[in-house]
């Protein structure tokens, strides 16, 4: 089908000198919109150019520059068509840093003490949201405050790409979106805790961020040992009784650092003693857009009314769209939302607005895949290198727990690691401060060095568990 007069009309009055440029924005807004379908012919270059008053080398250059960008497709002999999606051809060359920060990231250091997520194309995409954004926001969208009703969208595109037998049942008014995921944590403590020094626990080696919110939440932590299922539930529920815990905060999908994931006999159990004492559960699943597939029910489908779920791209796509959506716990939206409200207004429309752009591209599965397939890639080179050693490790995790062999303590070995030029985390900074050392480290993934390096860097490692320091009893 080609496309006819009577379906798209791009108006370039208004374009300038550069008319090939806003011919191509014209129709990249064309397809976001629909109104150019996946498939569709796109009308000759001289018939299009005589339509809109340009010469022909206009319309060819911007269809030039849209099937770069994998927007369009030139068959040979054939004609232009619109892309049809996810097979388009999507830049994977990951990008890297021309300049390293001087004391963590010199040359001579590889950085692995957070996840870095490697840019598969996501960065054109963002660019490009914006570019569509800065043309088709209205002048009123770019002077308020935000409200539920300029933030509908973007909650509408999240609830989109929820598994709800995953979260439990939900609609669009269930979600407040956050200045991401860690704002979204900290604004469910404000609505759930009460009293001078409420009481959360959380898991003996968990998501320092858990911490952090507790603190700012002046609340009182208790840990949560885990055995080979997840969190203990005996100890759980002594717990709850003995201190009258409010909150357990835990991450039932991938526990950070240890890559665990609590079985589904396990969640069951944790809901069951949950709902017989009242104690609320936020489940963070901020890694859910690289995991191909649930382990099984969130929190909040098991115990619906005390159940809070907490994501955000920022482990899988970018962590500078600083976005984070909640699930509030059934009842609980407008509670939660007034906190974000009293806290900052909500999260801006130009953001929202670019979440929902970039989650709509068409492109976007296949730069997911791409980040997917460049972890996977690095975590086996891990697995190959330390496997003879203790390892916690999953393909579409970008980190590993390695338990550090006889000879070895925790902060000599970081230490030694420092020393030899790779950076890494302590299992002390995801306890408790009163928590029992436990002699094991996290390696993150950064996606933004080449592999070539993060091998490297797996071989110093080995080589410094392979030769642990004499230690000789007095």
């Amino acid at each position: 089908m080609i496309v006819s007069d009577t379906i798209w009309h791009p108006d370039l009055s208004g374009a300038g000198r550069s008319k090939y440029k806003a011919l191509a924005q014209a129709i990249r807004e064309g397809i976001v919109s629909g109104q150019l379908t996946p498939g569709s012919q796109m009308p000759p270059v001289r018939e299009l150019g005589y339509r809109l008053g340009v010469t022909p080398g206009t319309v060819a250059r911007a269809y030039s520059v849209l099937t770069d960008e994998g927007r369009l497709v030139a068959g040979v002999g054939r004609g232009t068509f619109v892309s049809k999606g996810p097979s388009a051809p999507v830049e994977r060359k990951p990008w890297v840093p021309p300049m390293m920060d001087p004391v963590l990231d010199t040359p001579e250091k590889a950085h692995l003490l957070s996840p870095k997520m490697p840019d598969m194309g996501q960065v054109a995409l963002i660019r490009d949201g914006m570019a569509r954004l800065a043309q088709t926001m209205s002048p009123e969208s770019l002077l308020r405050y935000p409200t539920r009703t300029s933030d509908h969208a973007a909650r509408a595109m999240h609830l989109s790409t929820l598994d709800q037998d995953h979260t439990g049942p939900c609609t669009a008014d269930d979600i407040v979106v956050a200045n991401g995921g860690q704002n979204a944590i900290t604004m469910i403590l404000q609505t759930v805790l009460r009293g001078a020094h409420p009481v959360i626990a959380m898991d003996a080696l968990g998501y320092g961020g858990y911490r952090s919110a507790a603190l700012i939440s002046r609340g009182e932590v208790v840990a949560v040992p885990w055995d080979d299922e997840g969190p203990d539930a005996a100890a759980f529920e002594a717990l709850v009784k003995a201190k009258s815990v409010k909150l357990f905060c835990t991450s039932a999908e991938v526990c950070n650092p240890t890559v665990k994931t609590t079985s589904i006999a396990r969640r069951e159990e944790i809901a069951r003693i949950a709902g017989r004492y009242g104690v609320h559960i936020l489940d963070d699943d901020c890694y859910r857009l690289m995991r191909t597939r649930y382990r099984g029910p969130s929190y909040r489908a098991l115990v619906p009314d005390l159940g809070w779920y907490v994501t955000s791209p920022s482990k899988s796509i970018t962590a500078a769209l600083r976005i984070g959506f909640a699930v509030a716990a059934r009842g609980w939206a407008d509670t939660l939302a007034r906190t974000a409200t009293f806290n900052a207004f909500g999260v801006t429309q130009l953001i929202t607005d670019l979440y929902v752009e970039m989650m709509k591209a068409p492109e976007l599965p296949a730069v997911i895949d791409g980040v997917k397939d460049r972890i996977a890639q690095d975590v086996r080179a891990a697995v190959n290198i330390l496997g003879t050693h203790q390892l916690e490790w999953s393909e579409d995790v970008p980190f590993l727990f390695l338990h550090l062999p006889e000879g070895w303590r925790v902060g000599e070995f970081c230490q030694a690691a420092d020393m030899a030029g790779v950076l890494i985390k302590s299992a002390d900074d995801f306890a408790l401060r009163d928590s029992r050392t436990t002699h094991a480290v996290r390696i993150a993934i950064n996606g933004q060095v080449s592999h070539e390096y993060f091998v490297g860097a797996m071989h110093k490692l080995r080589n410094l568990l392979d030769s642990p320091p004499e230690r000789f009893a007095v």
